[in-house]
């Protein structure tokens, strides 16, 4: 059996970690997709404020199944 999948990108945010963010990316995501299938974690950042950091942020790769009418 074929199948078809979508892919986008999301970028996630947290105070705390890199993990976290990118849990929070795939919560968010999983709120309006369905059958998610692979995060590909494919940038890490952080964001500084003040000489520390204030925010660790992830760019997602998400794929889902592609649904046809």
């Amino acid at each position: 059996m074929s199948s078809v999948y979508n892919v986008i990108e999301l970028i996630g945010t947290s105070e705390e970690s890199w993990e976290k963010a990118t849990q929070n990316a795939i919560t968010e995501a999983s709120k309006t997709l369905r059958d998610l299938r692979v995060a590909e974690v494919i940038e890490q950042d952080v964001v500084i404020e003040g000489g520390a950091i204030a925010a660790f942020r992830t760019k997602v790769r998400l794929s889902f199944k592609h649904e046809s009418p």
